[in-house]
């Protein structure tokens, strides 16, 4: 600034009356500048969902630096991008423009590779903490209706796949059966979900080789003393019972590969079509999954409740299945409340469509196996915020969490978050808006319908383009594919 004292050049009067600037002031303005600096609109309607320390620069190596692209700026970039409709990079970049725009900066590159980069220096360590942190603050804030309130996890697995490329292949084989070039890698994904709040709590990756027992083998620890694991028959597996057992961790799966007990040869009958019964301790073979060492140290025979369940609803594909449980007493649990306990394993189903279908987490996008790891916790790590907010929005509405329907709570956010985090206006009517938000997702109910036939197939024809096998490369187009023309031709 020009000084307009000549005579006096170490002076300047304008500022001589007033006060020195605080270091809290000199912080404040330094925050101030930095939010301006900071597209994470997203991070400033999750940050009480999300660890703030975890998204801090480094104090030094690659994400030390303040960029464009900083540590937080890419995560709330990459949280938007597996929350969009669209989900690509692209779209994530147009989105950082606009932005920019409203807040008079420079408009940055319409180029993705800064992106691109800027996501492969997130580390998975940290992704893997903030999605722990988002399942046990859902855990914190829902409530437990089920079975004397105690908590139920539900364990199963699904398939994903990815840009067939030479990386993923060798991570995520295709079948064999699919020549090379020809098909796309194959990962599989065992996890444990909350199956009151539909919280994920953990997860395990594997390939098609790989069987959904052992990856729930190394997810034990999800597992809390009193807590009851709901699988189907994927699951049945003596060594498996035992081990959550010693965990103090109660089973109800369906029996699979053992004949069903039958009154005469069962220990004690507790009801109609309710056993007492007695379960011998397996031969080991080469093809079992534990060792000789685990073998052994297994009892010799286990007590555990079988539960025949008879269904008359037209349009199921069994009219009876058997439950087997280790919850024994019949007073407490009585066989119709695990029978109903069963049918809400279902919901699992529900949970993964919700992340595979509305999130769009079945055809992954990115080109190697360490940034495919990443996404996939990405998703993870929005779908928890999403259950986070459809249980803040049920709180005070007396609705339960899981009638409300998760495709619509992703599209009111959408809609709602870049209105609620304008500049312009105040915590108050943020708080209003918030408000309506909430009552946006409490009013979008699913209605009950039990028993409700649901087939696995699909009504829409797809259109007839001709199916790739051969590699591209050698591939040839057939002008008549019908077989009538196709021999005239």
């Amino acid at each position: 600034m020009k000084n307009p004292t000549l005579l006096l050049p170490g002076f300047h009067l304008p500022t001589l009356c007033r006060k020195p600037r605080s270091a809290q002031q000199k912080l404040a303005d330094e925050l101030n500048r930095v939010k301006q600096k900071s597209f994470s609109q997203l991070g400033e309607f999750f940050n009480k969902y999300i660890p703030v320390h975890t998204l801090k620069p480094e104090a030094s190596g690659k994400s030390s630096r303040i960029r464009l692209f900083s540590k937080e700026n890419t995560f709330w970039a990459f949280f938007s991008q597996v929350l969009d409709a669209d989900g690509g990079c692209k779209e994530v970049i147009r989105k950082l423009q606009a932005i920019a725009a409203l807040k008079s900066m420079t408009i940055p590159s319409a180029s993705t590779a800064a992106y691109c980069k800027a996501r492969k220096r997130l580390d998975v360590i940290n992704l893997e903490t903030i999605l722990k942190h988002t399942s046990e603050q859902l855990q914190d804030h829902g409530e437990n209706r089920i079975l004397n309130n105690r908590r139920v996890i539900v364990v199963d697995g699904t398939g994903i796949s990815m840009p067939d490329t030479r990386e993923n292949q060798e991570c995520w084989p295709q079948q064999k059966t699919q020549k090379p070039g020809c098909g796309f890698p194959q990962a599989r994904i065992c996890a444990c979900f909350c199956l009151n709040t539909g919280a994920l709590l953990s997860y395990e990756l594997g390939n098609k080789k790989n069987h959904e027992l052992p990856l729930l083998r190394m997810q034990y620890d999800t597992f809390k003393p009193k807590d009851i694991f709901l699988g189907d028959k994927g699951f049945c597996s003596y060594y498996d019972i035992s081990c959550l057992k010693d965990r103090d961790v109660d089973s109800v799966i369906t029996l699979a590969r053992r004949t069903p007990a039958t009154k005469d040869n069962s220990v004690k009958v507790l009801g109609k079509d309710d056993l007492l019964i007695k379960w011998k301790k397996p031969t080991r073979s080469k093809a079992s999954s534990y060792s000789e060492t685990d073998w052994q140290q297994l009892p010799e025979e286990l007590i555990l409740r079988q539960i025949k369940v008879t269904v008359n609803q037209p349009g199921f594909r069994v009219s009876s299945f058997y439950i087997v449980t280790t919850l024994l007493d019949e007073t407490v649990y009585p066989a119709n409340e695990i029978a109903d306990l069963y049918f809400q394993r279902w919901d699992v189903e529900l949970f993964f469509r919700d992340i595979k279908t509305t999130m769009g987490m079945d055809i992954l996008r990115c080109k190697t196996p360490e940034m495919v790891r990443k996404e996939i916790i990405m998703h993870f790590i929005a779908y928890n915020c999403i259950r986070r907010l459809m249980i803040e929005a049920t709180a005070n509405k007396g609705e339960i969490v899981r009638r409300v329907s998760f495709k619509g709570s992703a599209q009111a956010l959408r809609q709602w978050e870049p209105h609620i985090n304008q500049k312009e206006i105040d915590r108050k009517e943020a708080r209003r808006l918030i408000g309506l938000l909430h009552d946006s997702i409490a009013e979008n109910i699913i209605p009950n319908r039990p028993g409700r036939s649901e087939p696995r197939c699909v009504k829409r024809r797809p259109k007839p383009h001709q199916l790739m096998t051969v590699p591209r490369h050698e591939m040839k187009v057939t002008i008549h594919r019908g077989r009538k023309h196709a021999k005239a031709a």
